[in-house]
């Protein structure tokens, strides 16, 4: 028996069928409702390596999407504000927020009254923009030549020796806490409110020493005006060839820790929107000049899809957790 199928039913068919045989393309523009700028919130002022990577991708991933992209730096309570308004805003794909390490996975753990949302619940993680080591280093007239020399000489003048970072609850501060318990060293933190005072009070010998972000330690150590005494990455730095990583020295082995930086839109953002972001995010990232750009400044590109990056900062938290409870930090 012959059923006749109604033209309309068939165009339906057809479409489908046609649908499945072509290869997978990237989202049309109509991923998004209309055309207008999108957000990207930076929760820092401007000037920052946090701000400095958003506009470094912003232009191209801009054009890539054929929409702009529009920095808005919104700082205040330690990336909280920023944050916030991201977390708060329509899930439409039109805001999105360059989530630093300090502020996703550190800052409700030591100061919770001003993150009053939890970032990994009410944000989708889209992608991760890059990592970079960090480098302690120490003021020219410390008189040591290794970070060997610096335990020796703190274990015999415990209490004596200071360390700065760019606030409470930073990852920089994390970073030298764990390695303090690791090395079983005490040494008094100085928070201070931004990275460049540290440098100028390092090179004039008010401060013993400072962890501090690779980009700013770069253009210090190779001038020869501050001393790296190590990184927190697994791998040395092309940048810094000759400065050892902390895992390569005696009883430090398996010591890492990164700073990073990675794209949120607000949670119920739908997973069209994400996927479309994450994949022009990889593909400007990939770019030479981008690249180049990162590596230069001591940072590797990243990569991965929206839900290895979600692993990736859910690992995160869970060991800076442990530091945070462990050496007692508070906001």
């Amino acid at each position: 028996m012959t059923h006749t199928i109604p033209p309309t039913r068939r165009r339906l068919l057809l479409a489908a069928a046609v649908g499945a045989a072509l290869p997978a393309t990237a989202p049309a523009q109509s991923d998004w409702p209309g055309a207008r700028p999108i957000a990207l919130i930076v929760p820092y002022t401007a000037g920052g390596s946090v701000d400095v990577n958003a506009r470094l991708i912003a232009t191209r991933l801009g054009e890539r999407l054929g929409q702009s992209v529009v920095i808005e730096n919104l700082s205040g309570a330690g990336g909280a504000i920023g944050v916030a308004k991201a977390v708060n805003a329509a899930p439409d794909g039109y805001t999105l927020v360059v989530g630093p390490d300090s502020a996703i996975t550190i800052g409700r753990l030591v100061n919770p009254s001003a993150f009053r949302f939890d970032p990994l619940k009410d944000l989708a993680p889209v992608g991760l923009l890059n990592t970079a080591p960090m480098v302690l280093v120490a003021r020219p007239g410390l008189g040591v030549r290794s970070y060997a020399d610096f335990v020796q000489q703190a274990k015999a003048r415990p209490g004596q020796y200071n360390y700065a970072t760019s606030g409470v609850g930073t990852v920089l501060q994390l970073a030298m806490e764990l390695l303090k318990q690791r090395s079983g060293v005490f040494v008094t933190h100085v928070p201070y409110r931004g990275g460049a005072q540290i440098v100028t009070d390092l090179m004039g010998e008010q401060i013993d020493l400072a962890m501090l972000v690779s980009t700013s330690a770069i253009p210090h150590v190779n001038g020869k005006r501050l001393l790296a005494l190590g990184l927190t990455g697994s791998q040395r730095l092309q940048a810094l060839p000759q400065v050892p990583t902390f895992a390569e020295m005696p009883g430090l082995g398996g010591y890492e820790m990164l700073s990073w930086t990675g794209i949120f839109a607000p949670a119920q953002t739908p997973p069209a929107v994400v996927d479309r972001l994450n994949r022009e995010l990889n593909a400007v990232l990939q770019e030479d000049a981008v690249r180049a750009k990162l590596i230069e400044q001591g940072a590797l590109p990243g990569s991965g899809t929206p839900a290895a990056f979600g692993r990736f900062v859910q690992i995160e938290y869970e060991r800076n957790r442990k530091i945070v409870h462990s050496a007692h930090i508070k906001e």
